[in-house]
C-alpha cells in the first residue's frame, strides 16, 4: 500500500510552489463556503449558435486557464474545480457529461469550464497529458481518464512504497515521466493520440506544472476549494455535490 506521506513528501518535492498538496480532499461534502446561486423566477429563453455551429463544439481554453465548452456569453456560467485523480469527480462525469452537454450547454444558457485542481502528486502528470494535444481533445480525454481512473490506482498499488521511494530519490525533471509510467497514464494517453515522445515533452514542462499548482491555490484563496469536485454558478461556490444536485442548481438559476 501506498502512504499517504509518502505522496504528500513527493508532490512537495516536485512543484516550487508554496503549495500544500495532499491536503484537499475528494468529494468532500462541506467543501469550500457553499454559497447561493444566482436564481431565476423564470426559464432564461434557448441562445440560438452561430449558423452551421453548436455550442457543444465551441471548446476554448480560459484566461484562468481551466477548458470552457459551450456560448462565451451563456447567462449561467458553470465551472467545475475537479481532480483527475478524484472518485468523486469521475462519477460526476459519469452522470453528468452527456446531459450537461446536450441539455444544457447546447442551449446556449449554460457554459461549463473544467479548471484542473492539484490534490496529489498524480494530479500533476495526468493533467498535463491531459492538455498535451489539442484543446477540443481536454475535455473528452479528462472524460475517459476519469472512466479508467481505477486503472491507474490499480498500476500504482501494484507498484508498492518503495517504488514510489525510488521515484521521490529521481532528479525532479524526471519524477513527473517516472510517475506517468508507473501509473500506466503515459500507455493510457499514447492510446489516445498522445505520442510517448510528445508526451515526454508535456510532462517535463515544469511552468506548466506550476501553473497548475497556482491555479489551485489560486482557488483556494479566491473561491474557498478544499476538496473536489467543487462547483461555481456565476462566482458563487455553491459547493461539492453530485450530478442531480447540481442540475436543480442551474435549473434553479433559470436552465429550465
Amino acid at each position: 500500500m501506498i502512504r499517504k506521506t509518502a505522496l504528500r513528501t513527493i508532490a512537495l518535492g516536485m512543484i516550487a510552489a508554496p503549495l500544500a498538496l495532499g491536503l484537499a480532499a475528494c468529494g468532500k461534502k462541506d467543501a469550500g463556503t457553499p454559497g447561493e446561486a444566482p436564481k431565476s423566477a423564470q426559464a432564461l429563453p434557448m441562445v440560438a449558435a452561430p449558423a452551421g455551429k453548436a455550442w457543444a463544439e465551441n471548446v476554448v481554453k480560459t484566461a484562468e486557464g481551466g477548458y470552457r465548452i459551450g456560448n462565451p456569453d451563456a447567462p449561467i456560467k458553470l465551472v467545475e474545480y475537479g481532480a483527475l485523480s478524484c472518485s468523486h469527480c469521475a462519477e460526476f462525469a459519469h452522470e453528468s457529461y452527456d446531459k450537461l452537454r446536450e441539455d444544457y450547454v447546447a442551449s446556449g444558457r449554460v457554459s461549463y469550464e473544467l479548471r484542473y485542481f492539484m490534490l496529489n502528486a498524480f494530479d500533476i502528470p495526468a493533467s498535463l497529458l491531459a492538455t498535451c494535444g489539442a484543446t477540443e481533445a481536454v475535455l473528452p480525454l479528462s472524460e475517459q481518464f476519469w472512466a479508467w481512473q481505477p486503472n491507474m490506482f490499480q498500476n500504482l498499488q501494484s507498484a508498492g512504497d518503495a517504488r514510489m521511494k525510488e521515484i521521490q530519490n529521481l532528479p525532479k525533471d524526471q519524477q513527473m515521466a517516472a510517475i506517468a509510467e508507473v501509473g500506466g497514464m503515459t500507455e493510457f494517453f499514447a492510446s489516445r493520440g498522445i505520442s510517448r515522445d510528445q508526451g515526454k515533452v508535456c510532462l517535463a514542462d515544469a511552468a506548466k506544472a506550476k501553473a497548475f499548482a497556482d491555479q489551485t491555490q489560486k482557488a483556494t484563496t479566491e473561491f474557498n476549494v478544499n476538496g473536489t469536485p467543487t462547483f461555481i454558478i456565476n462566482g458563487s461556490n455553491v459547493g461539492s455535490m453530485g450530478w442531480k444536485e447540481l442540475e436543480a442548481k442551474l435549473q434553479e438559476a433559470g436552465a429550465r
